[in-house]
């Protein structure tokens, strides 16, 4: 019987709910200079410890990008989803795609925020790559508000900044992983064999944590807006899910996530599933039978909240891509 580690899809999707949203600036900007390096494949257990150099982080004039795939620089470049890119068959499995080292030079008065456009400079001219826009009405579910009204929690008042800054700030506390996504620390302490789960320090987010029990895999969320919430369910729902609860504040989340859910998060961070079964690493302590009923799922931790998942279509914008090139021009 085939294994699933639940582990491997609570990284992946937590780590693709927590990537930073930015706009670029109008002005058309490009990096001063570029280095381009082909990088090794993933490897879940080094990006759980911690020792792995993955995600983007940009420090003063120098924007570090480690282990992303021409997929991955797409989608951080135009700002959309995985799902939001199309014409891209021959890009391949997202994790098993060729994956890059970028570290890259800022030009003067240039910021963080202006980092996506400068990556579409960048992919244009070493990758050589031709997109065009459009929108294509596509099978979502609504996030909607329920009958009998939503059943929030408001998150608590965010501490003072100092505080909060200090608190995913400076060297990692023993057995803490750390990971950059953008301008967001994830600071990830625990595990899953001892039966306390892990804790997820996002930043954005506050505190995440998850505990594995019974074939289900249950996350909390400290703050977590209706927007973020929408995100984090697509990674589980198996389509798209779009706000349209119109709730602007912050809230406590907390999710029940069956092995169905994990399935499909999975399928959507493209790890590969033989039969019926997901195969998410080898066989270790914390991995779960594959063969357990799935029991709750995304649909019934919505709908304690008050909310509910509307199935429906949607107008959804998308980049087709014309033309790439697989390996990047020379350095």
């Amino acid at each position: 019987m085939r294994l699933i580690s639940l582990r491997a899809a609570c990284f992946a999707t937590v780590f693709a709910t927590l990537a930073p949203a930015q706009t670029p600036a109008p002005a058309p900007l490009a990096f001063e200079v570029a280095s381009i390096k082909v990088a090794g494949p993933l490897n879940p257990a080094a990006m759980r410890e911690g020792k792995m150099h993955f995600g983007m982080k940009v420090d003063g004039a120098i924007c570090d990008i480690g282990s992303f795939s021409l997929r991955d620089l797409i989608r951080t470049a135009y700002e959309v989803k995985d799902y939001q890119i199309a014409g891209a068959d021959a890009l391949g499995n997202p994790l098993d795609a060729q994956r890059f080292d970028i570290q890259a030079t800022l030009p003067a008065g240039a910021t963080e925020k202006d980092v996506p456009q400068m990556l579409q400079a960048l992919l244009a001219e070493r990758f050589k790559l031709a997109i065009h826009r459009e929108t294509r009405d596509l099978p979502v579910y609504a996030l909607i508000i329920g009958k009998d009204g939503p059943k929030l929690k408001e998150a608590e008042p965010e501490p003072p900044a100092p505080a909060a800054a200090s608190e995913n700030s400076g060297d990692p506390k023993p057995g803490e992983r750390v990971l950059n996504m953008g301008s967001n620390q994830i600071r990830v302490s625990g595990n899953m064999r001892d039966g306390k789960g892990i804790t997820v320090n996002t930043g954005r987010m506050g505190r995440m944590h998850v505990t594995m029990a019974d074939g289900k895999m249950h996350l909390e969320a400290e703050r977590m807006t209706m927007s973020s919430l929408a995100e984090t369910a697509t990674n589980f729902a198996g389509r798209p899910v779009v706000d349209m609860t119109g709730l602007k504040g912050e809230y406590h989340v907390t999710l029940e996530l069956s092995l169905q859910d994990l399935r499909n998060a999975a399928q959507g961070a493209g790890i590969p599933i033989p039969g019926a079964s997901v195969s998410l690493g080898s066989a270790a302590p914390g991995l779960l039978d594959a063969s357990d009923p799935s029991g709750s799922s995304i649909f019934a931790s919505v709908q304690q909240m008050g909310l509910k998942l509307d199935a429906r279509k949607a107008p959804i914008p998308f980049i087709v891509i014309d033309h790439y090139e697989k390996s990047p021009t020379e350095n």
